[in-house]
């Protein structure tokens, strides 16, 4: 009888949604201070949840465009750079052979691999330019080819990201009358908030979710604590 194979194979589990969960962090981490700021220094200078429901939801319709509209040119900036190093490492293939396999050389060398151990790498990179750049792009200027419509994907993903987390300090203006009660609610929501938005960042990051969440609930209520402590000197 055949002897079964018990090995299995190797396999790696890497987060590789790093630039999803930036976006995801950006948007949130301002949507839960700003809106929250804004609502509790006008809780001090007005006797109407409504006036407050209506500037808020004002400002983060405001601020989601403002975000997207950042995060969208940031990742064209990106792209654009990304785009230019990349044609100017295509040129210098063919203009400068000898210096940019010297280049390759002194990366291997980098990483404790002598000259003459890494030249029959050297020559099956030069037989082939688009790998010679793409190795040049990605361990000599450490850059990587961005995705395909990453600068739409950014906008939509801070833009929304955003607005989920503002909308959540300013839930409970929308069904109280009370303003003190209102305000209450907002900081308990807010911390709250920071705490869940910690927690499942610290799990897909793969660090510590427990670490992360009072991580995030310090330093975003520290924000917030100081963002209203401004707004309330300004109202």
């Amino acid at each position: 009888m055949a002897r079964m194979n018990t090995r299995t194979a190797h396999q790696e589990l890497h987060f590789t949604a790093g630039e999803t969960l930036r976006d995801i962090v950006i948007g949130m981490a301002d949507g839960l201070t700003v809106p929250f700021a804004l609502a509790a220094g006008m809780a001090g200078a007005v006797s109407q949840t409504s006036i407050i429901c209506i500037a808020g939801v004002a400002e983060v319709t405001a601020g989601a465009v403002a975000m997207g509209l950042g995060g969208y040119l940031a990742a064209r900036g990106e792209a654009e750079h990304y785009g230019n190093e990349r044609r100017r490492e295509e040129r210098e293939v063919v203009e400068k052979p000898q210096a940019e396999m010297d280049e390759i050389t002194e990366v291997f060398e980098q990483y404790g691999v002598a000259p003459e151990e890494c030249a029959g790498v050297v020559a099956a990179l030069q037989r082939q330019p688009q790998a010679w750049v793409d190795f040049m792009m990605r361990f000599e200027l450490g850059l990587e080819k961005p995705e395909p419509h990453r600068a739409l994907a950014s906008a939509r993903n801070i833009a929304l990201a955003y607005i989920v987390g503002g909308m959540v300090p300013l839930l409970p203006y929308f069904f109280s009358t009370g303003i003190a009660q209102a305000l209450r609610w907002s900081v308990v929501f807010t911390l709250l908030a920071l705490l869940v938005f910690g927690f499942i960042k610290g799990r897909f990051s793969g660090s510590r979710p427990g670490r992360s969440a009072v991580q995030t609930m310090l330093v975003g209520g520290l924000a917030a604590g100081i963002a209203f402590l401004v707004a309330r000197l300004i109202a």
